[in-house]
């Protein structure tokens, strides 16, 4: 597979109907990403911090088949300002839509493929939250296991449903070949989920997070994002007044409080993959939720941005060392002199992403929650 060959898979964008008649300004992010389009042709990729590739597959819904949604957010995020002047974007349109859902995931999954063995970090804007099975699907190609994290409101484990979005995370979870090492779940609502749901998830050494005990402390999850190669975002996480198109549930995130999970995500050196998905754009109000999505990218941005100023784990100069004993256990705790980030040390000497309370509690002489989770998935 080659670059040459994945533009069949795709479909240029119009920058003309993505802004106003006099164009984008210097200032904007429409005058400084590299975009497919039939006038320019495709965008060198080389020197991309992110690649963004759109995939408007809704079939997964059970409803017709709209497209639209990812250039209702691309209009929105090219017209923000440009701050990020360390951070290079690349857009290489969308992929067009197969005569079936599976030929649209195929189609999905090949160009991540080829992203990914490029080394590029690739950003979907979707499409509905199914379509996180072709982004999974792309790791596979090269026998990649991943740690994968959702932030939904829902847990898309419905068996009773017919529905691809309702419960794609069955195949995702459990079928073979696996490639999933761990996952996370980040802002499901308990009254959306069965409690049996959950007893099943903690059996399996997964990792749920609700959403009332995320807001308490939205830092925690800064540990859980960074630890992650694959990141799921359904729009339905996010609060109806922030994101109109979210017709689930009035409750949930924030947007501000989204646009913090999503500069953890982009802080992530080691995440390849993000997908935002759940946008309708035809329930939109004011292209209030594709703003809302702009923002989102936005932040990831600054996420990358902030990222790239910190220093390997094998640089031990530029992190504090902390050796201690909990439960007479010895292990080590790293915190980062440039980003105040802390890693703690396994048994078998691997540095695992934690928290500051992870640190107060082994002070404690308590043994860290997410160290024993940790250790429970080795047995």
């Amino acid at each position: 597979m080659s670059l040459h060959t994945i533009i069949d898979f795709l479909e240029p964008i119009n920058l003309y109907e993505l802004s106003d008649d006099e164009g984008f300004k210097d200032t904007q992010l429409g005058r400084h990403i590299a975009a497919y389009t039939e006038e320019e042709g495709f965008p060198s990729l080389k020197d991309a911090d992110m690649v963004l590739v759109g995939c408007g597959e809704m079939r997964g819904t059970g409803g017709i088949n709209i497209t639209d949604a990812p250039d209702a957010i691309r209009k929105a995020y090219y017209a923000l300002f440009h701050w990020h002047t360390t951070v290079s974007v690349a857009d290489i349109g969308n992929v067009k839509v197969g005569a079936t859902i599976k030929d649209s995931y195929a189609a999905l999954r090949t160009v991540i493929s080829e992203l990914l063995s490029m080394g590029k970090r690739v950003v979907i804007l979707g499409g509905s939250h199914d379509v996180t099975l072709a982004q999974y699907a792309a790791y596979s190609d090269s026998d990649t296991t991943v740690d994968a994290t959702c932030v939904d409101a829902r847990i898309d484990l419905d068996a009773d449903s017919v529905l691809a979005a309702d419960n794609f995370l069955m195949e995702m979870l459990t079928g073979t070949p696996n490639f999933v090492r761990h996952y996370n779940h980040i802002g499901f609502q308990s009254y959306f989920v069965h409690p049996r749901m959950l007893e099943v998830i903690d059996r399996l050494r997964f990792d749920c997070f609700r959403v009332g005990k995320v807001k308490e402390n939205l830092e925690e999850m800064e540990p859980v994002i960074r630890s992650s190669q694959l990141f799921s975002f359904d729009i339905a996480a996010i609060q109806h007044a922030h994101a109109p198109a979210n017709r689930l549930t009035p409750n949930g995130f924030t947007g501000e409080e989204a646009c913090t999970l999503m500069q953890y995500a982009g802080m992530n050196n080691e995440l390849s993959t993000v997908g935002i998905y759940g946008f309708h754009a035809q329930y939109d109000i004011h292209d209030l939720t594709a703003k809302q999505i702009s923002h989102l990218l936005w932040y990831f941005m600054d996420g990358i941005h902030k990222g790239k100023q910190e220093a390997p784990l094998t640089d031990l100069s530029n992190f504090y060392q902390f050796t201690m004993a909990f439960s007479e256990i010895e292990t080590v705790f790293l915190q980062s002199k440039k980003t105040g980030r802390w890693w703690m040390q396994l048994t078998e000497g691997q540095f695992m992403a934690c928290s500051k309370q992870d640190y107060l509690a082994a002070c404690n002489n308590e043994i860290p929650e997410r160290w024993l989770r940790a250790m429970e998935r080795t047995i």
